[in-house]
């Protein structure tokens, strides 16, 4: 006998309700989009503003909210091909290593003789032997720096190659060492710009590494290419230096132990400070934009226990001095201390605006990269681009929806019908699941979604229900042997496709697992609207029917 039990319609019908309820801020995406925003913008902030009460009250707080984020060919916005400069990283240690270098070797200075730092590559340290015939023995306190190399790849490794040339020591790092190196340095770029990105707020960027030392970076919604490289083309080193000048000759030779860089604010000064710095970014835990005492935009910052004690020191012994705040070589801001300033947290002034705080103190918080990057391509891809591919996605979606429809209802009369709401369900229910999931719909994506509409009406029930009618005792039996022996042909096919899609997922990239998301969804979907949804109509058109006969 054809039945389906009370528990079974409730979750079916429960389900469906719940696709059209997660679905249903699609259709409303504006609003929806702003009312979300101003939650986010508010939260961030701690507070909110007239502007932002009324986004959200475009959007009922006790529905669901969440969206289908739009991907980059379809709501336009920056795409960059950012190449990490590796080699700064090999400069950078080559630099630290000296120092420690220089006292190990001045510990042996009466087999060696004196030492000194010669010219070199910036990837090797080259170091001049005073007695040449004792070179062995420098190598030999050379090679006791080295260390094991951290990696899979390098175990029982060593971080530093030290050969002999003439009378120079050359040490550079060994090839395991670079190749862990520049492993961290590809995969800290890859945090921090994710770190820098998300603070904006933007929506699914794509921020993935290409070979060895290339980052590709797409942000749907963001301005343009250029704003996206202002806000990550920075590598955000800070550093508080003493002041030991101020100066307008930018030529002026610096003694040791000093360097001159230019000021931001002020046209044409130089300041010459300490090498050594106070405290660095590496120490600050917080910054946030602010305003200072005259109303002006400036940045807040504190510092973590280390730093604060270093900061307090400094500020309680220098009274009525200088003190300089750089970023990236330039002098961003160079304030007197007035007072000693305990706790570690202090205030950037300078000649702000809104959004430069702001985005100064997103570098900031995000720490500084560890190489500066080139890029060797940027688009930017205008939203009226995008909004062109989804009219066509759109189009593309109702003429094969309509066209699905009308075959159906041609070829399977109320039968037909009943697959048709089940298809319409079933497009809710992939942009319900979409929004829960948070996944990005791109224009691949979209063809995923048409192919499922395409896909979705499974005709194997409706002709396995004409078989049946054909030797069955009456329309009742026919149709639960029509669903039940069309059920492992629906599940073969799809589970194939679901292999399919699968590896489309884990071995494409971008626009591919884009396709692969929503084909999945669409055939998790399709498969529970033709088995249960239909067949939750049909009983429910029987039990009341009770046709003696039935036409599919």
């Amino acid at each position: 006998m054809l039945q389906l039990p009370l528990w079974k319609r409730i979750i079916i019908w429960g389900l469906c309700a719940l696709g059209l309820l997660t679905a249903l801020p699609n259709a409303f995406y504006s609003r929806a989009e702003r009312h979300n925003d101003a939650v986010t913008a508010a939260e961030r902030a701690g507070f909110e503003t007239e502007a932002q009460a009324a986004d959200r009250a475009l959007w009922p707080s006790w529905l669901p909210s969440n969206l289908v984020n739009l991907g980059l060919d379809l709501r336009g916005g920056a795409h960059l091909l950012a190449e990490v400069q590796v080699a700064d990283v090999y400069k950078a240690r080559m630099d630290a290593l000296w120092p420690e270098m220089r006292r190990a070797l001045a510990d042996a200075r009466g087999d060696i003789g004196g030492i000194r730092r010669a010219p070199s590559d910036p990837a090797e340290l080259r170091i001049q032997i005073e007695k040449p015939e004792a070179m062995a023995k420098a190598v030999e306190v050379a090679n006791g720096l080295a260390s094991n190399v951290i990696s899979l790849t390098g175990v029982g490794q060593k971080d530093l190659d030290v050969t002999a040339e003439g009378n120079e020591l050359i040490v550079r790092l060994s090839e395991a060492e670079r190749a862990a190196t520049d492993d961290r340095t590809m995969q800290q770029s890859l945090e921090i710009i994710r770190r820098r990105v998300d603070e904006v707020g933007t929506r699914e960027p794509t921020i993935q590494r290409q070979g060895t030392e290339r980052i590709l970076i797409q942000v749907p919604g963001i301005g343009s290419a250029s704003e996206l490289k202002s806000l990550i083309g920075t590598t955000a080193q800070l550093t508080f230096q003493p002041v030991v000048g101020r100066g307008t000759d930018g030529n002026a030779i610096a003694k040791p132990g000093t360097q001159i860089l230019p000021s931001i604010d002020e046209k044409g000064v130089f300041y010459t400070l300490e090498d050594t710095p106070v405290v660095t970014g590496e120490e600050l835990t917080d910054a946030r934009p602010d305003f200072d005492q005259n109303g002006r935009p400036a940045v807040s910052f504190r510092f973590n226990p280390t730093g604060a004690r270093k900061f307090g020191d400094y500020t309680a012994a220098n009274v009525g001095q200088l003190f300089a705040i750089v970023l990236d070589n330039e002098v961003i801001s160079a304030p007197r201390i007035n007072q000693h300033i305990p706790g570690g947290s202090g205030i950037i002034t300078g000649n702000f605006t809104v959004e430069t705080s702001t985005n100064l103190a997103v570098l900031l918080r995000a720490g500084a990269l560890p190489a500066k990057m080139n890029f060797l391509e940027e688009r930017t891809i205008g939203p009226e681009l995008g909004q062109d591919s989804i009219d066509a996605g759109r189009i593309a979606a109702v003429v094969g929806f309509v066209a699905v429809v009308a075959f159906m209802i041609a070829s399977y009369g109320l039968f037909g019908v009943f697959a048709t709401v089940a298809l319409t369900l079933n497009m809710a229910m992939i942009f319900g699941i979409l929004s829960t999931i948070g996944a990005t719909l791109t224009l691949p994506g979209i063809a995923g979604i048409v192919l499922t509409i395409g896909m979705a009406v499974d005709v194997l029930i409706f002709e396995r229900i004409r078989e049946e009618l054909r030797t069955a005792k009456g329309p009742a039996r026919a149709i639960e042997l029509g669903y039940e022996k069309a059920m492992s042909a629906i599940v073969d096919a799809n589970i194939t496709t679901l292999l399919t899609a699968l590896i489309l997922f884990f071995l494409g990239s971008g626009p591919v697992k884009g396709f692969a998301v929503t084909l999945v969804v669409g055939l998790v979907t399709s498969v529970f609207t033709a088995i249960y949804v239909t067949r939750a109509m049909v009983v429910a058109w029987y039990d009341r029917k009770r046709p003696k006969t039935i036409t599919v």
